[in-house]
């Protein structure tokens, strides 16, 4: 890892509450292959989120170990950098942090609201707050659904203050009707790296034809 006050410029990962830990994953094991650099804050709601969905537990002073098994893959070699949630002093709480931007992956309502509206409750709501006042990329990826006309109206707000909303909606073009569940994740990462202009290979790409799949 680079040292500190180096040319490092990490994306900052934010994963929040709602359920749907896969993505995240699946865009933080395709950008780590990508060589990108990345710096991971995980919300006290979303450890329970990932031990839920996994049965994996995330934690402070073992955070790099407890990845390695969540994500699957050994993390040698990967420029990752963790921030306590709670930690409103690190380093992406500021706007003279170096970063090329932000991903909230997977998106809660509260996670939404309180990037919209400012509340920097948590570090993951600062660091997003902070990146869109320095005019960097932030992708924010919803996945609660229904939705009411509050959350629908911070998705606005959050648009209009530069962020892209990216639904995680996948599309079955690429796999059709007998796609697996990490088909249909890999597809919504592909999305989110596409918006990040990051390269990978998570999805089949519409070439203008009928059957091609």
């Amino acid at each position: 890892m680079p040292a500190a006050g180096s040319s490092r410029l990490p994306w900052i990962l934010g994963v929040s509450g709602a359920s749907g830990t896969p993505y995240a994953a699946a865009v933080l094991r395709a950008l780590c292959e990508a060589g990108e650099a990345v710096d991971l804050v995980v919300s006290r709601a979303a450890r329970l989120t990932i031990l839920d969905e996994t049965g994996h537990t995330f934690r402070d002073a073992h955070w790099r170990e407890d990845l390695a098994t969540w994500l699957g893959v050994p993390l040698d070699g990967a420029d990752l950098r963790y921030w306590p949630a709670g930690d409103l002093a690190a380093g992406p709480s500021s706007g003279s942090y170096r970063a090329q931007g932000m991903i909230v992956v997977p998106a809660s309502t509260a996670a939404c609201a309180g990037i919209a509206l400012g509340l920097s409750k948590d570090l993951l709501q600062r660091a997003a707050e902070v990146n869109l006042k320095e005019r960097r990329p932030v992708v924010i990826v919803p996945r609660e659904t229904p939705v009411t006309r509050s959350h629908l109206l911070h998705l606005v707000e959050l648009i209009d203050s530069g962020a892209v909303v990216l639904p995680a909606s996948p599309g079955f073009y690429g796999s059709g009707a007998g796609a697996t569940a990490q088909q249909l994740v890999d597809f919504v990462a592909g999305k989110v790296l596409d918006a990040v202009h990051v390269e990978h290979t998570l999805l089949t790409r519409w070439t203008g034809h009928l059957g091609t799949r």
